[in-house]
């Protein structure tokens, strides 16, 4: 068992309360990361994610943006947010992700549970507390480390509820020190074009829906296509045209899961001119039809 910072901390460690089909879900994962295994691409998930991480620093994406993290920031994410974390070359990252799903009606305290999460909708839901401030909510994430370390945990009837007790009491805190955080994204390492051009790509997540293109961005942006097309590659190893798709399809790949609107409807809100462009990006990105998708639940 190691100690980061206060936080108690065990490799491949994890506490994992119901599965998905289950709309009260916990999955605490206790591992490391590193530069080999970073995401090509943003992702989403449907239910909620804490990233705390436990390494000196490292980089997270959320739809577009870049924000610089130290340890013991705390990363909150909502459902369907886009998003990765990219981990710096050299030795693993350590970091603890909590993945969790709460009923809306749960206990019927509807309003309560909403207020709980206020946290994860903010402008920009990372946050950085004091020394004082980050061990009383490591201290309650202990409980929970230890408490799954008991020997009868596994056979307890009661691990559900004190579990999801246990971690109420700790997204509660999280809640009163929100307005005291001191996060800043700064980012010595960040260059100004690495900056510029994680401005465009935060444009785009903004405005998927809307007529893009090379040559439009260029312009918005006061740069020329030659140079954009260049350094947007070298910065996220993505061309332009296939970073639009990327997004407008991870906008769509929400939409069938979440809605019952028609496909084309889909394809339209999504930025898409015609339906069979739509279906042959779609196509090329997930090896499967929007249709089979949506029927696969994906």
């Amino acid at each position: 068992m190691l100690i980061n910072d206060s936080l108690l901390y065990e490799p491949k460690h994890s506490i994992i309360i119901n599965d998905l089909n289950n709309n009260l879900f916990y999955y605490f994962d206790y591992d490391e990361r590193n530069a080999a295994i970073n995401m090509e691409f943003q992702h989403f998930h449907q239910f909620y994610e804490i990233l705390i991480l436990l390494a000196p620093e490292a980089n997270h994406l959320i739809e577009g943006n870049s924000f610089h993290l130290k340890m013991g920031d705390m990363v909150l994410l909502p459902p369907y947010c886009l998003h990765k974390s990219i981990y710096n070359e050299g030795q693993s990252s350590k970091r603890l992700v909590i993945n969790f799903m709460l009923p809306a009606d749960l206990f019927g305290l509807p309003n309560g549970y909403s207020s709980l999460l206020k946290p994860f909708f903010d402008e920009v839901p990372i946050y950085r507390f004091s020394q004082e401030q980050k061990e009383l909510l490591y201290k309650k994430l202990n409980e929970i480390f230890l408490y799954s370390k008991q020997d009868d945990y596994k056979q307890s009837e009661l691990n559900e509820l004190i579990i999801h007790t246990k971690f109420v009491d700790f997204l509660n805190t999280i809640l009163r020190f929100k307005d005291q955080s001191i996060y800043s994204n700064t980012d010595e390492n960040q260059t100004p074009t690495a900056l510029k051009m994680y401005e465009v790509s935060s444009y785009i997540h903004s405005h998927f829906d809307e007529a893009l293109s090379l040559d439009f961005l260029a312009a918005r942006f006061y740069l020329s296509p030659y140079y954009l097309s260049h350094q947007f590659k070298k910065i996220t190893n993505f061309t332009v045209s296939n970073y639009i798709q990327m997004t407008r399809i991870k906008h769509a790949q929400h939409l069938l899961i979440t809605t019952n609107h028609k496909i084309t409807d889909i394809a339209v809100s999504c930025g898409f001119t015609s339906f069979s462009q739509f279906n042959r990006v779609f196509k090329k990105i997930n090896h499967m039809s929007p249709r089979d998708y949506r029927k696969n639940g994906y």
